[in-house]
């Protein structure tokens, strides 16, 4: 009987978790829909925007593989993830030049101006949503 509470517990814990990711996406959706963007848009910005400068150029980006590393969706939605923001100007592929078989993704200058517009959006609604 003790066991059977513990586990319906922890099941009540999980599901309030999906509950409040719900919740902020929703807000991080509508939110970000002024800047044109959506919360999964706007994360893989903000992964890019936090791409090493490895040749002094600017930001070179990741290549899609690391990208799927750190946003943890399907390789379909991965796919979806770096050809809206390319299609918009925002982002651009190219072959890896270490490894011509990779793609490299990297913002865009419009990229940059984008996800810093929409960076005090999603603060301001992460801030009220899950400060208190």
């Amino acid at each position: 009987m003790a066991a059977k509470k513990a586990e319906q517990a922890l099941v009540s814990r999980w599901r309030s978790i999906l509950v409040r990711h719900a919740l902020v996406q929703c807000e991080l959706d509508r939110a970000l829909h002024g800047h044109g963007l959506c919360g999964s848009d706007f994360e893989g910005l903000d992964v890019l925007a936090g791409s090493p400068d490895e040749d002094g150029r600017g930001s070179r980006g990741y290549r899609v593989q690391r990208i799927s590393e750190r946003v943890h969706l399907s390789r379909s939605a991965l796919s979806r993830l770096v050809a809206r923001p390319a299609r918009e100007g925002l982002a651009e592929r190219a072959m890896c030049p270490e490894d011509r078989r990779g793609v490299r993704v990297a913002l865009t200058p419009e990229g940059r101006t984008r996800h810093g517009a929409a960076l005090t959006v999603r603060r301001a609604v992460l801030h009220r949503l899950l400060s208190g």
